[in-house]
């Protein structure tokens, strides 16, 4: 086939490279000049891996990432709200945390060497089909035609047939070194909150490029906020974020500006139907939401693998489309119903949800047989990842 991405992202190249390896003729366009990350750090969990496998980049992620054994979250009281231990679901299994540019840079070297071609400097508004063909179209310009168009431009896609809800909250995020002797584990995402309307967290995720270890700090903000938060002093905040966790001072005394942060909105929408004939929906553009379950870019993987693998058996566009589509309908609503759930237990401005986390919750998550589920949860095996079409 003849196979146009839109969106050089996580979903976009290791769609490019699971099908350019097979032998389609596959053209990626990305608006940027070059290529390029968004974000500091990301988790692979063990369903994402399996991709990461498929693609021949298992061993190359072991060795970049920070293998994580646990997810800890904690109130500013000391009550443990959020206690995932993997060894929980099988004792081989590990999160992976790594660097985002890290693994971007991995899976465009994977798409480049299958043989597919990059276009920067084009920006995607708009894609249509027929019966026989799809095209894009870019400055009023049409491009194609191709058999098959995929939409990897993420959760504010123009072409998606859905938009995008933005959430009250996002995320201050920073890429920072890790701080010698700090008392933090290098094993863990770990979080402390105060209610739900406040949230820092630190990930440990592997070495940069400079040789240092390296985490992603992050810090729970509203939206309207933002601009109030560049407004005021950089001490006053550090201050706030250590009372919440005194832990963390070697990390805020890294930051020396507003600008060594960034902020993300979160949004959240799924595509119901995410194969239309001969276009189909991956990644963001098919399904966005908050990071709470950490599951963005594994579930981006996934959308690959499940369409890599339609392709594959179909061979006609619109019915791969159309399996591609079922195979990943369960595991997408499953996660994405979750998420939606689960978000406003920690970002949200209600004072009842964290009472019902911390005082409901949190106990019934050590019950018997509950952390095997929450392992399984976060690993993405809740329900099966359809990526298996036909199988």
């Amino acid at each position: 086939m003849k196979v146009a991405i839109a969106g050089a992202g996580i979903a976009g190249l290791s769609t490019a490279a699971l099908l350019s390896r097979s032998g389609h003729d596959v053209t990626v366009y990305d608006q940027f000049p070059e290529p390029s990350p968004v974000g500091s750090g990301l988790m692979i969990q063990p369903v994402g891996l399996a991709v990461m496998a498929e693609l021949g980049l298992a061993d190359a992620v072991r060795q970049a990432a920070s293998p994580i054994a646990r997810i800890f979250g904690q109130t500013d009281i000391g009550h443990t709200v959020l206690d995932v231990v993997y060894r929980d679901l099988r004792p081989d299994i590990a999160g992976l945390a790594i660097q985002r540019a890290v693994l971007f840079d991995m899976l465009l070297r994977a798409a480049q060497q299958s043989g597919a071609r990059l276009i920067p400097n084009t920006m995607i508004t708009d894609a249509q089909q027929d019966g026989q063909s799809a095209s894009l179209i870019a400055q009023n310009n049409d491009i194609g035609p191709f058999d098959l168009v995929l939409d990897a431009l993420g959760a504010y896609s123009p072409l998606c047939p859905r938009a995008s809800r933005p959430l009250r909250y996002g995320a201050l995020w920073a890429l920072l070194d890790w701080p010698q002797g700090a008392d933090l584990a290098v094993d863990r995402l770990e979080q402390r909150y105060r209610r739900a309307n406040r949230m820092v967290g630190v990930l440990p995720v592997g070495r940069g490029a400079d040789g240092r270890e390296k985490l992603t700090f992050f810090w729970s903000l509203r939206a309207q906020d933002h601009a109030s938060w560049r407004d005021a002093p950089l001490p006053g905040w550090k201050a706030e974020v250590t009372r919440l966790w005194p832990e963390t001072a070697p990390v805020t005394d890294q930051i020396t500006s507003h600008d060594d942060l960034v902020f993300a909105q979160y949004t959240h929408h799924t595509v119901r139907n995410p194969g239309r004939g001969r276009i189909a929906h991956l990644g963001d553009s098919h399904h966005a939401t908050s990071p709470q379950l950490g599951q963005g870019a594994n579930t981006a993987l996934l959308d690959a693998m499940a369409l890599a693998r339609a392709v594959e058996m179909h061979g006609h566009p619109i019915t791969a489309t159309a399996a591609y589509s079922k195979a990943r309908r369960i595991h997408v609503r499953t996660y994405q119903t979750l998420s939606w759930l689960f978000t406003p237990l920690y970002q949200s401005d209600s004072r009842a949800l964290p009472l019902i986390r911390d005082w409901i919750a949190a106990p019934a998550s050590r019950l018997p047989l509950v952390p095997r589920l929450l392992a399984k949860l976060v690993a993405g095996e809740l329900v099966s990842p359809g990526d298996r079409i036909g199988g």
